[in-house]
């Protein structure tokens, strides 16, 4: 089996970005101690249940998780490590933002076991940060790059692109200011108009605009020309990083390793009694405090994964990754072979035009693929 991902959730932020739909909520006074400990009564939950699997990641997300006190992510890390058996070089990551507050705290996040940062930078380019609406500014961003560097071994960081009013120059000169500061590890996120958020509002009335598909394609092509330069490899559609220095609890996702998600609103995928399951938990965090203080957990809904799901979800992820996917892992994994998932007549132009690679036993969309990997998984995934 897998060696194990553990995701956590806190779901509290200073303030709701226009753009996010993420199960973020603000709270005049963030009720730390009692979100801590069910937190913890959670953890020791899905451990029970679990049994001693081997650890490979831990992941503190949000939200805005660097908004815990740092002795609760201690705790979290303590009990993790004690629950189940750590790999030697389990990595720990924590999402942080750019504010002075948050900065405070990155030490003794540090001290407490972290030893990756993830900081969602966006941008640094200041008149973007306030359409964003974050709650740092451009200055505050270097600095904390420059602060995570000296803090921790790894570091990561977020930025938007396909903004409104964006660049191709001004987004070249953009990222090399990041990658100087700190190349390690980047995730880049095209900015979508999502349902239910403040820019779906302003998008309808036209008072927002994004740049269109042919401009976003060359900034993100741009994007990967940047990062080669300073030593950063696209190893997922959104994700580049120096050898080495891949995110392994992301990785456990898109090679659909078992994760187990708790807190508010979190996911899991964990294999119990030979079958592959699909959990979540109550994603509004008193309800779901309530839940966990009654019962244990916080629970909505676990369902047993049939093959073709696990196939389809198995290929969602996998061709996603550089790498692409393994045809005998997906075989035991999806518990169905690789080219049964598959419409053939698709796969097989997909691959005459150059967007799929099909050899040594591995599929993998190239380049060119994964640029348009959205359309071509609609059409290509039985």
């Amino acid at each position: 089996m897998d060696p194990l991902a553990l995701y956590i959730h806190w779901p509290f932020c200073l303030a709701k970005c226009p753009y996010c739909d993420f199960n973020s909520h603000i709270r005049e006074r963030i009720p730390q101690a009692r979100f801590a400990a069910a937190l913890r009564a959670e953890l020791a939950w899905e451990a029970a249940r679990l049994g001693r699997r081997p650890l490979a990641s831990i992941f503190f997300g949000g939200g805005t998780p660097s908004l815990m006190d740092p002795a609760t992510v201690a705790g979290l890390i303590a009990d993790a490590t004690r629950l189940f058996d750590p790999l030697p070089d389990i990595e720990i990551t924590l999402e942080a933002n750019p504010t002075s507050v948050e900065l405070g705290k990155l030490a003794a996040f540090r001290g407490a076991g972290v030893n990756r940062l993830s900081l969602g930078i966006q941008s640094l380019d200041g008149d973007a940060l306030r359409l964003l609406g974050r709650e740092h500014s451009a200055e505050q961003a270097v600095a904390a790059l420059q602060a995570a560097r000296g803090t921790f071994p790894r570091v990561s960081f977020d930025l938007i692109y396909a903004r409104p009013g964006q660049s191709l120059a001004a987004w070249r000169a953009e990222l090399d200011q990041a990658l100087s500061l700190c190349a390690d590890h980047l995730s880049l996120y095209q900015l979508t108009v999502e349902p239910g958020t403040a820019f779906e509002a302003l998008h309808r009335r036209g008072e927002l605009v994004l740049p269109d598909d042919e401009l976003a394609a060359a900034l993100y092509v741009a994007t990967a020309d940047a990062c080669a330069a300073h030593g950063l490899l696209p190893y997922e559609v959104s994700n580049l990083a120096r050898p080495g220095a891949e995110s392994r609890h992301n990785l456990a996702y898109w090679r659909y390793a078992d994760y187990a998600g708790i807190g508010p609103g979190a996911h899991g995928r964990v294999t119990l009694g030979g079958d592959l399951l699909a959990t979540r938990r109550h994603r509004a965090p008193e309800p779901w405090a309530d839940r966990v203080e009654r019962q244990g957990h916080g629970s909505t809904a676990e369902e047993r994964i049939a093959p073709p799901d696990r196939a389809r979800e198995m290929l969602l992820m996998g061709l996603r990754l550089t790498e692409g996917i393994d045809a005998a892992r997906f075989a035991v994994r999806a518990g169905m072979a690789l080219d049964d998932a598959l419409d053939a007549g698709v796969l097989d132009q997909a691959l005459e035009a150059g967007y799929l690679m099909n050899g040594n036993g591995r599929l993998a969309a190239t380049a060119e693929g994964r640029l348009r990997l959205d359309a071509l998984l609609a059409q290509l995934v039985n």
